[in-house]
């Protein structure tokens, strides 16, 4: 999901939960996910639709609370 999307999608109350995981791909990176409210996952997309990755927890924190989430579960 686009980050304009994410902004929608949680304003509109859609979203349940955010998840912040390693990633998969690469250890040293971190990637999060949007539980919508009808039981489905979104990984934050970029423009190209590719999966971003932050390598700083801090870097994703401020572009999750750029989208207007408030609260994000981290899993390590």
């Amino acid at each position: 999901m686009k980050r304009e999307q994410v902004r929608e999608c949680h304003t509109e109350g859609h979203i349940s939960a955010t998840h912040v995981i390693q990633n998969p791909a690469n250890s040293g990176e971190w990637i999060v996910f949007f539980k919508k409210s009808a039981g489905r996952s979104y990984f934050l997309v970029d423009d190209n639709d590719e999966v971003e990755s932050f390598s700083r927890l801090d870097d994703l924190i401020e572009t999750v609370r750029g989208l207007g989430i408030k609260f994000a579960e981290i899993h390590m």
